[in-house]
């Protein structure tokens, strides 16, 4: 279901995206508009961004292999980290190169109501893109906000497409307002002004993108609640006296390898031992769907036994 509604929203947005993109150039090149200009190569890299996001969904689905025996499920952690470096180098920097060419060498902007039409009719679609992003991604947020899901979420593409979209809607407005403002004050500075607030917010957007996609492709653990939830599970039989360690590491947004050693009570028969690992292995999956890698190792307390002994 999640990797359903992640595709859901990236096609919406890369469909909104590339008819946007296509709008913006047009415009740019009948007003002159750097801001106009700046938004357009942020819609091609947004566009391009999405081309991405559905490529690492596609390579993520590859079987697994003798040199990759966990499969591949990061490759969609990889290519979401590239669209954030995307979204720095052809986004923010064009930006402000832009910004900066114009405010030191402003020009006027011919048919600027041409522009202020087109950024209209982009916010409209933008909208409608990032209502379906919000739309796929509510189920997953549950109680969360929408800052604790865009930091938590081990879905990659949702948290992206969602601040790519709200960055495309603060972007669009800065561009009518530098537009907007150009046509009140007859001072095509504040085109300028509005590419150079363009690049900063792109930037922005970018750099958290980047440190999220950064710990999930370097692996992140179970959340606490989720790790109490496993322990819990693995711990619920008499046969089990407690959790000796355990280590657990996401591979991919729905797959969760699960390493822990149990401490068994002792003289079990190996049966019994064997009984007790599968039975805790189908407790967790039950409750964790994801822990689709579970290794188990059992042991003996010897702590307690130590303690009994003495």
């Amino acid at each position: 279901m999640a990797a359903e509604g992640s595709t859901k929203a990236i096609i919406a947005a890369l469909l909104a995206n590339a008819g946007i993109a296509t709008a913006k150039f047009i415009g740019a090149a009948i007003t002159g508009s750097s801001s106009m200009l700046a938004e357009g190569v942020h819609s091609v890299a947004d566009t391009t961004n999405q081309g991405l996001l559905l490529l690492g969904q596609r390579t993520a689905k590859r079987r697994a292999t003798t040199q990759h025996p966990f499969g591949f499920g990061r490759d969609r952690y990889f290519w979401s980290f590239i669209v954030a470096l995307m979204l720095f180098s052809l986004g923010s920097l064009f930006a402000l190169y832009e910004g900066v060419e114009k405010l030191i060498e402003p020009h006027e902007l011919e048919s600027p109501l041409v522009a202020v039409a087109i950024l209209v009719v982009a916010i409209v679609l933008e909208s409608l893109s990032f209502r379906t992003a919000i739309k796929e991604s509510t189920s997953l947020k549950g109680d969360a906000t929408w800052w604790q899901f865009i930091r938590q979420s081990r879905v990659p593409e949702l948290p992206v497409v969602l601040l790519e979209d709200a960055g495309a809607l603060i972007g669009l407005a800065l561009a009518l307002g530098g537009v907007g403002l150009t046509v009140l004050t007859g001072d095509p500075v504040w085109d300028g002004v509005g590419t150079m607030g363009i690049g900063v917010l792109l930037g922005i957007i970018a750099i958290i993108l980047v440190i999220e996609m950064k710990s999930l492709l370097i692996g992140e653990g179970s959340p606490a609640e989720e790790l109490d939830t496993i322990v819990r599970e693995l711990e619920a039989d008499e046969q089990v006296e407690r959790v000796i360690h355990i280590k657990t590491q996401y591979i991919g947004p729905e797959e969760l390898l699960v390493a822990a050693k149990l401490a068994l009570k002792p003289r079990l028969q190996l049966p019994e031992v064997a009984r007790a690992i599968d039975q805790a292995e189908a407790r967790v999956r039950a409750k964790v769907p994801a822990a689709r890698l579970i290794y188990l190792e059992p042991d003996l307390d010897r702590e307690l036994l130590a303690e009994s002994k003495s």
